[in-house]
């Protein structure tokens, strides 16, 4: 994204009154989440701060998507089209996109969620628990040291376990390291997308 910085300046604003519309892609699964539209302040916002963020044009001021609900959508790439004048921006979205609780604001589903992005749900979700009533949301209360704690922990265990034979021994350690690894992404306000995103980053 500091490369596309570079290049706000050859964008046409004015074709539009100052705004450009900016649809928004999942990075992960390429289903077209939103539509919005930018003002220079606030792609330059976006690239800043790493969230998508629109220019209101009912607020009429700069609006961060996620700022009341929490369901922030992540920056992977910003592109713009060959006039200059419309932007594509694949993002990683932070819960439902749209405001009636929908995964998209066209009322599609954003691909059926697998069994480690439900697990992550029922994480977030034990976030604000009971720390008598659930492992998880005790663990929440303790902290990120001690999360990340237990994360090394758990690695330790899984790289013992590697060095002998007994294959479920092996694969319950693993089970255990991934599932303190999403809590920790969780506590660090990330997701496994976050991640995933960033290794297709690194792929291409």
């Amino acid at each position: 994204m500091e490369n596309f910085s570079q290049t706000i300046g050859e964008l046409d604003f004015a074709k539009s009154g100052g705004l450009i519309p900016a649809v928004v892609q999942d990075a992960a699964t390429s289903v077209v989440l939103m539509l919005g539209y930018m003002n220079e302040a606030a792609l330059r916002e976006t690239i800043d701060s790493g969230k998508v963020t629109f220019f209101s044009r009912s607020k009429n001021r700069l609006w961060q998507k996620g700022e009341t609900s929490g369901h922030f959508l992540r920056v992977v790439d910003i592109k713009s089209d060959c006039d200059r004048d419309a932007l594509l921006v694949k993002a990683v979205p932070n819960g439902p996109v749209c405001h009636t609780g929908s995964d998209t604001c066209f009322d599609e589903t954003n691909a059926e969620p697998g069994f480690l992005a439900r697990l992550e749900s029922v994480i977030r979700s034990r976030k604000s628990g009971s720390p008598s009533e659930s492992y998880t949301a005790a663990l929440f209360a303790k902290g990120i040291n001690k999360i990340a704690q237990k994360v090394g922990e758990e690695a330790v265990e899984l790289v013992i376990e590697a060095k002998d034979d007994n294959r479920d021994l092996f694969l319950n350690e693993a089970a255990d390291l991934l599932f303190h690894y999403l809590v920790l992404l969780n506590a660090k306000d990330a997701s496994l997308s976050d991640v995933v995103a960033i290794l297709e980053q690194r792929h291409k």
